[in-house]
Protein backbone atom coordinates (compact mmCIF):
# COMPACT_ATOMS: atom_id res chain seq x y z
CA UNK A 1 0.00 0.00 0.00
CA UNK A 2 2.75 2.14 0.13
CA UNK A 3 2.05 3.59 4.37
CA UNK A 4 2.32 -0.08 5.73
CA UNK A 5 4.46 -0.18 8.55
CA UNK A 6 7.09 -3.47 8.60
CA UNK A 7 5.14 -5.72 10.91
CA UNK A 8 2.10 -5.57 8.83
CA UNK A 9 2.55 -7.34 5.22
CA UNK A 10 0.10 -6.07 2.58
CA UNK A 11 -1.21 -9.03 0.12
CA UNK A 12 -3.40 -8.68 -2.63
CA UNK A 13 -5.23 -12.39 -3.29
CA UNK A 14 -5.94 -11.31 -6.53
CA UNK A 15 -3.22 -10.39 -9.39
CA UNK A 16 -4.32 -9.93 -13.31
CA UNK A 17 -7.52 -11.18 -12.24
CA UNK A 18 -6.70 -14.79 -10.84
CA UNK A 19 -5.78 -15.84 -7.53
CA UNK A 20 -2.17 -15.23 -6.32
CA UNK A 21 -2.66 -16.05 -2.78
CA UNK A 22 -5.64 -19.07 -2.43
CA UNK A 23 -5.39 -18.97 1.79
CA UNK A 24 -6.08 -15.08 1.48
CA UNK A 25 -8.36 -14.97 -1.45
CA UNK A 26 -10.62 -17.95 0.73
CA UNK A 27 -10.23 -15.47 3.50
CA UNK A 28 -11.38 -12.58 1.59
CA UNK A 29 -14.69 -14.52 0.08
CA UNK A 30 -15.76 -15.81 3.57
CA UNK A 31 -15.55 -11.99 4.81
CA UNK A 32 -17.79 -11.13 1.96
CA UNK A 33 -20.45 -13.61 2.93
CA UNK A 34 -19.90 -12.60 6.53
CA UNK A 35 -20.53 -8.96 5.56
CA UNK A 36 -23.17 -9.80 3.49
CA UNK A 37 -25.29 -12.49 6.17
CA UNK A 38 -24.55 -10.24 8.87
CA UNK A 39 -23.95 -12.24 12.52
CA UNK A 40 -27.10 -14.42 11.94
CA UNK A 41 -27.58 -17.52 14.43
CA UNK A 42 -28.17 -20.13 11.71
CA UNK A 43 -25.56 -19.11 8.79
CA UNK A 44 -26.74 -19.49 5.09
CA UNK A 45 -24.43 -21.40 2.61
CA UNK A 46 -24.50 -18.81 -0.36
CA UNK A 47 -24.43 -19.23 -4.55
CA UNK A 48 -21.65 -17.69 -6.00
CA UNK A 49 -21.01 -15.93 -8.72
CA UNK A 50 -17.31 -15.08 -9.50
CA UNK A 51 -15.64 -12.97 -12.27
CA UNK A 52 -12.53 -14.74 -14.16
CA UNK A 53 -10.86 -13.30 -17.59
CA UNK A 54 -11.65 -15.24 -20.69
CA UNK A 55 -8.12 -16.49 -20.99
CA UNK A 56 -7.81 -17.84 -17.41
CA UNK A 57 -7.24 -21.57 -17.68
CA UNK A 58 -8.99 -24.36 -16.17
CA UNK A 59 -6.38 -24.80 -13.29
CA UNK A 60 -6.91 -21.13 -12.46
CA UNK A 61 -10.92 -21.35 -12.94
CA UNK A 62 -10.27 -24.47 -10.29
CA UNK A 63 -8.54 -22.89 -7.65
CA UNK A 64 -10.91 -20.19 -7.95
CA UNK A 65 -14.04 -22.75 -7.19
CA UNK A 66 -11.95 -24.43 -4.75
CA UNK A 67 -11.17 -20.61 -2.67
CA UNK A 68 -15.20 -19.75 -2.50
CA UNK A 69 -16.20 -23.63 -1.63
CA UNK A 70 -14.06 -23.81 1.11
CA UNK A 71 -15.11 -20.40 2.39
CA UNK A 72 -18.63 -21.56 2.93
CA UNK A 73 -20.97 -21.42 -0.96
CA UNK A 74 -22.67 -24.12 -1.41
CA UNK A 75 -22.83 -22.98 -5.47
CA UNK A 76 -20.11 -21.29 -7.51
CA UNK A 77 -20.49 -20.09 -10.61
CA UNK A 78 -18.14 -18.54 -13.13
CA UNK A 79 -18.50 -16.24 -15.46
CA UNK A 80 -16.35 -14.61 -18.13
CA UNK A 81 -15.81 -10.75 -17.66
CA UNK A 82 -16.03 -9.59 -20.82
CA UNK A 83 -20.08 -11.23 -20.66
CA UNK A 84 -20.41 -10.02 -17.30
CA UNK A 85 -19.80 -6.66 -18.15
CA UNK A 86 -21.68 -6.38 -21.39
CA UNK A 87 -24.83 -7.53 -19.21
CA UNK A 88 -24.27 -4.81 -16.99
CA UNK A 89 -23.98 -2.10 -20.15
CA UNK A 90 -27.30 -3.51 -21.30
CA UNK A 91 -25.85 -5.09 -24.67
CA UNK A 92 -28.30 -7.34 -26.72
CA UNK A 93 -25.99 -10.60 -25.53
CA UNK A 94 -29.16 -12.93 -26.26
CA UNK A 95 -29.90 -11.37 -29.22
CA UNK A 96 -28.71 -13.01 -32.80
CA UNK A 97 -26.54 -9.68 -33.22
CA UNK A 98 -22.93 -9.42 -33.04
CA UNK A 99 -21.50 -6.85 -30.39
CA UNK A 100 -17.70 -6.21 -29.16
CA UNK A 101 -17.41 -4.97 -25.57
CA UNK A 102 -13.63 -4.04 -24.13
CA UNK A 103 -13.26 -4.44 -20.20
CA UNK A 104 -10.61 -2.81 -19.18
CA UNK A 105 -9.95 -3.76 -15.52
CA UNK A 106 -7.28 -3.78 -13.11
CA UNK A 107 -5.21 -6.42 -13.64
CA UNK A 108 -6.69 -7.61 -17.52
CA UNK A 109 -8.47 -6.09 -21.03
CA UNK A 110 -10.45 -8.69 -21.98
CA UNK A 111 -11.83 -7.90 -25.67
CA UNK A 112 -14.90 -10.03 -27.00
CA UNK A 113 -17.45 -10.21 -29.71
CA UNK A 114 -20.73 -11.48 -28.06
CA UNK A 115 -23.70 -13.43 -29.67
CA UNK A 116 -26.53 -15.52 -28.70
CA UNK A 117 -25.50 -15.55 -25.24
CA UNK A 118 -22.03 -16.65 -25.93
CA UNK A 119 -18.38 -15.07 -26.72
CA UNK A 120 -17.65 -15.81 -30.95
CA UNK A 121 -14.14 -14.70 -30.35
CA UNK A 122 -12.56 -13.30 -26.82
CA UNK A 123 -8.84 -12.36 -26.35
CA UNK A 124 -7.31 -11.57 -22.80
CA UNK A 125 -4.67 -8.37 -22.46
CA UNK A 126 -2.49 -8.71 -19.37
CA UNK A 127 -3.17 -4.99 -19.12
CA UNK A 128 -5.22 -3.16 -17.01
CA UNK A 129 -4.95 0.16 -14.65
CA UNK A 130 -2.75 -1.70 -11.94
CA UNK A 131 -0.13 -2.00 -15.78
CA UNK A 132 -0.49 1.86 -16.29
CA UNK A 133 0.20 3.01 -12.71
CA UNK A 134 3.36 0.94 -13.20
CA UNK A 135 4.41 2.74 -16.76
CA UNK A 136 3.54 6.10 -14.51
CA UNK A 137 5.98 4.97 -11.72
CA UNK A 138 8.72 3.71 -14.51
CA UNK A 139 7.99 7.08 -16.54
CA UNK A 140 8.62 9.08 -13.00
CA UNK A 141 11.35 7.10 -12.34
CA UNK A 142 13.28 7.02 -15.33
CA UNK A 143 12.46 11.13 -16.40
CA UNK A 144 13.13 12.29 -13.05
CA UNK A 145 14.86 10.35 -10.98
CA UNK A 146 11.91 10.02 -8.12
CA UNK A 147 10.32 7.30 -6.61
CA UNK A 148 6.79 7.39 -6.09
CA UNK A 149 4.24 4.68 -4.54
CA UNK A 150 1.18 2.56 -6.12
CA UNK A 151 -1.20 5.20 -4.93
CA UNK A 152 0.27 8.19 -5.96
CA UNK A 153 0.98 6.75 -9.61
CA UNK A 154 -2.66 5.81 -9.23
CA UNK A 155 -3.66 9.89 -8.06
CA UNK A 156 -2.02 10.64 -11.33
CA UNK A 157 -3.79 8.53 -13.60
CA UNK A 158 -7.18 9.40 -11.92
CA UNK A 159 -6.29 13.34 -12.01
CA UNK A 160 -4.63 13.86 -15.19
CA UNK A 161 -4.34 10.42 -16.47
CA UNK A 162 -4.99 10.70 -21.08
CA UNK A 163 -4.47 8.43 -23.74
CA UNK A 164 -3.53 11.08 -26.02
CA UNK A 165 -1.27 14.16 -25.86
CA UNK A 166 -3.24 17.33 -25.70
CA UNK A 167 -4.60 18.89 -28.97
CA UNK A 168 -2.67 21.99 -30.08
CA UNK A 169 0.82 20.95 -29.15
CA UNK A 170 -0.27 22.08 -25.64
CA UNK A 171 0.95 20.35 -22.10
CA UNK A 172 -2.87 20.04 -20.95
CA UNK A 173 -2.95 20.09 -16.80
CA UNK A 174 -0.56 19.75 -14.36
CA UNK A 175 -0.02 18.14 -11.22
CA UNK A 176 1.84 18.03 -8.28
CA UNK A 177 3.80 14.95 -6.75
CA UNK A 178 5.79 13.73 -4.31
CA UNK A 179 8.22 11.23 -3.70
CA UNK A 180 11.80 10.48 -3.20
CA UNK A 181 14.90 11.81 -5.26
CA UNK A 182 16.66 8.77 -6.24
CA UNK A 183 20.00 10.78 -6.41
CA UNK A 184 20.67 12.04 -3.15
CA UNK A 185 17.68 10.04 -1.33
CA UNK A 186 15.69 12.65 0.30
CA UNK A 187 11.89 13.99 -0.62
CA UNK A 188 11.17 15.84 -3.35
CA UNK A 189 8.32 17.57 -5.42
CA UNK A 190 7.92 17.90 -9.28
CA UNK A 191 5.24 18.79 -11.07
CA UNK A 192 3.93 16.68 -14.26
CA UNK A 193 1.45 17.41 -17.12
CA UNK A 194 -0.67 15.58 -19.42
CA UNK A 195 1.65 15.30 -22.50
CA UNK A 196 4.26 13.42 -19.99
CA UNK A 197 0.98 11.04 -18.88
CA UNK A 198 0.45 10.44 -22.68
CA UNK A 199 3.96 9.37 -23.33
CA UNK A 200 4.18 7.12 -20.08
CA UNK A 201 0.83 5.44 -21.05
CA UNK A 202 1.42 4.91 -24.93
CA UNK A 203 2.43 1.10 -24.23
CA UNK A 204 -0.22 -0.13 -22.17
CA UNK A 205 -2.80 1.75 -24.54
CA UNK A 206 -0.88 0.71 -27.70
CA UNK A 207 -1.27 -2.68 -26.05
CA UNK A 208 -4.96 -2.56 -25.84
CA UNK A 209 -5.72 -1.07 -29.13
CA UNK A 210 -3.59 -4.07 -30.51
CA UNK A 211 -5.71 -6.12 -28.37
CA UNK A 212 -8.98 -4.78 -30.03
CA UNK A 213 -7.62 -4.81 -33.57
CA UNK A 214 -6.63 -8.69 -33.52
CA UNK A 215 -10.56 -9.57 -32.07
CA UNK A 216 -11.33 -7.33 -35.18
CA UNK A 217 -9.41 -8.95 -37.62
CA UNK A 218 -10.33 -12.50 -35.97
CA UNK A 219 -14.31 -11.98 -35.85
CA UNK A 220 -16.45 -13.37 -38.48
CA UNK A 221 -17.79 -11.06 -41.47
CA UNK A 222 -21.29 -11.17 -40.57
CA UNK A 223 -20.49 -10.22 -36.83
CA UNK A 224 -18.05 -7.48 -37.90
CA UNK A 225 -20.68 -5.78 -40.27
CA UNK A 226 -23.11 -6.02 -37.04
CA UNK A 227 -20.20 -4.30 -34.91
CA UNK A 228 -20.09 -1.54 -37.65
CA UNK A 229 -23.42 -0.80 -37.02
CA UNK A 230 -23.27 -0.94 -32.57
CA UNK A 231 -20.17 -0.12 -32.22
CA UNK A 232 -17.73 -0.74 -29.66
CA UNK A 233 -18.54 -0.30 -25.84
CA UNK A 234 -15.87 0.56 -22.75
CA UNK A 235 -16.59 -0.67 -19.73
CA UNK A 236 -14.24 -1.09 -16.32
CA UNK A 237 -12.53 1.52 -14.53
CA UNK A 238 -9.92 1.89 -17.34
CA UNK A 239 -12.34 2.85 -19.37
CA UNK A 240 -12.52 6.32 -17.83
CA UNK A 241 -8.99 7.55 -19.03
CA UNK A 242 -9.58 10.33 -20.73
CA UNK A 243 -9.03 9.92 -24.68
CA UNK A 244 -9.14 6.36 -24.99
CA UNK A 245 -12.09 6.31 -27.10
CA UNK A 246 -11.07 8.19 -29.30
CA UNK A 247 -7.76 6.62 -29.73
CA UNK A 248 -10.01 3.50 -30.55
CA UNK A 249 -12.41 5.10 -32.63
CA UNK A 250 -9.31 6.40 -34.76
CA UNK A 251 -7.54 3.37 -34.69
CA UNK A 252 -10.70 1.06 -35.68
CA UNK A 253 -12.60 4.03 -37.77
CA UNK A 254 -15.60 2.63 -35.31
CA UNK A 255 -18.29 4.22 -33.08
CA UNK A 256 -16.73 4.20 -29.51
CA UNK A 257 -18.98 4.52 -26.62
CA UNK A 258 -18.04 4.54 -22.61
CA UNK A 259 -20.67 2.92 -20.65
CA UNK A 260 -23.06 4.91 -18.73
CA UNK A 261 -21.38 3.61 -15.34
CA UNK A 262 -18.06 1.68 -16.58
CA UNK A 263 -16.82 1.41 -12.83
CA UNK A 264 -20.13 -1.27 -11.49
CA UNK A 265 -20.65 -3.12 -15.14
CA UNK A 266 -19.02 -6.41 -14.08
CA UNK A 267 -20.69 -6.49 -10.79
CA UNK A 268 -24.19 -5.54 -12.29
CA UNK A 269 -24.04 -7.73 -14.93
CA UNK A 270 -22.83 -10.57 -12.78
CA UNK A 271 -25.59 -10.40 -9.93
CA UNK A 272 -28.18 -10.19 -13.23
CA UNK A 273 -26.69 -13.18 -14.55
CA UNK A 274 -27.89 -14.87 -11.25
CA UNK A 275 -30.98 -13.49 -10.31
CA UNK A 276 -32.70 -13.45 -14.66
CA UNK A 277 -33.40 -16.47 -15.71
CA UNK A 278 -32.98 -15.12 -19.07
CA UNK A 279 -28.64 -14.92 -18.85
CA UNK A 280 -28.41 -18.62 -16.42
CA UNK A 281 -27.52 -20.02 -19.60
CA UNK A 282 -23.78 -17.95 -19.46
CA UNK A 283 -22.83 -18.98 -15.75
CA UNK A 284 -20.43 -21.83 -16.01
CA UNK A 285 -19.48 -24.33 -13.24
CA UNK A 286 -15.35 -24.56 -14.08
Amino acid sequence: MGKTPDQIEAIRPLRDGVIADIDVAEQMIKHFIQKVHGKRRFPRWPEIVICVPSGSTSVERRAIRDAASNAGASQVWLIEEPMAAAIGADMPVTEPVGSMVVDIGGGTTEVAVLSLRGLAYTTSVRVGGDKMDEAISSYVRRNHNLLIGEATAERIKKQVGIAKPPPNGGDGLSVHIKGRDLVNGVPKEITINQRQIAEALSEPVGTIVEGVRIALENTAPELAADIVDQGIVLTGGGALLQGLDEVLRDETGLPVTVADDPLTCVAIGTGRALEEEVFRGVLLTA
